[in-house]
């Protein structure tokens, strides 16, 4: 069975969490502090878990133009899932510790890239310890002679600046930030362009 929304701590456990089963991947980020989602990943994570860090490995290079975690090139993506062992039919399932945000950023790029077979661990860490699922501070070595994910055709489709402000007349954009970052009335990270369309 193939998992492409929500999995349940119950289903990975009964999946295993070794070479065979899924390919388990974190992505907990604290964008006020780098290094806190891969440093809380080392001292405690699910066995066979890989770390993916938001600016590393799940975002490409700034240009100044592209915002502060700019989409990577989707061949640059494929290469960070071979070295965790994401083939084409192998279930990926992506957790965080901050509720999800960024395990969806990660599920999303996935079915970005055209893999369906990825679900987001439906009350991520918590959970997985609720339903007596062990952690590990071994850390997973990266994959060994996994070939570079191949081109496949995107499931979900992205939009340009330009062509994004073309259609605003006839579609709805959601922010989804915080209303009071979204009013311009407090912004801890942004400190320039507090502006918002």
């Amino acid at each position: 069975m193939s998992f492409t929304t929500l999995i349940t701590a119950d289903q990975l456990r009964a999946a295993g969490t070794g070479p065979s089963g899924p390919v388990v991947i974190e992505a907990s980020f604290d964008l006020a502090d780098v290094d806190a989602g891969e440093a809380a990943w080392r001292a405690g994570h699910l066995p066979g878990s890989h770390y993916a860090h938001l600016d590393r490995d799940l975002s490409g290079a700034k240009t100044g133009q592209n915002g502060r975690h700019p989409l990577p090139e989707r061949r640059a993506f494929a290469q960070t899932l071979a070295r965790f062992g994401v083939t084409p039919k192998r279930q990926v399932v992506a957790l965080d510790r901050q509720g999800g945000v960024y395990a969806a950023r990660l599920w999303w790029m996935l079915r970005w890239l055209g893999h369906a077979e990825v679900a987001v661990l439906d009350g991520s860490l918590a959970a997985w310890s609720a339903a007596g699922g062990k952690l590990t501070t071994e850390a997973t070595p990266a994959a060994a002679e996994t070939p570079p994910y191949p081109e496949r055709h995107p499931l979900v489709k992205t939009i340009g600046a330009d062509a994004l402000l073309k259609a605003l007349d006839d579609n709805a954009l959601i922010d989804a930030r915080a209303g009071e970052r979204f009013r311009g009335e407090v912004e801890p990270l942004d400190k320039i362009g507090r502006a918002h369309v």
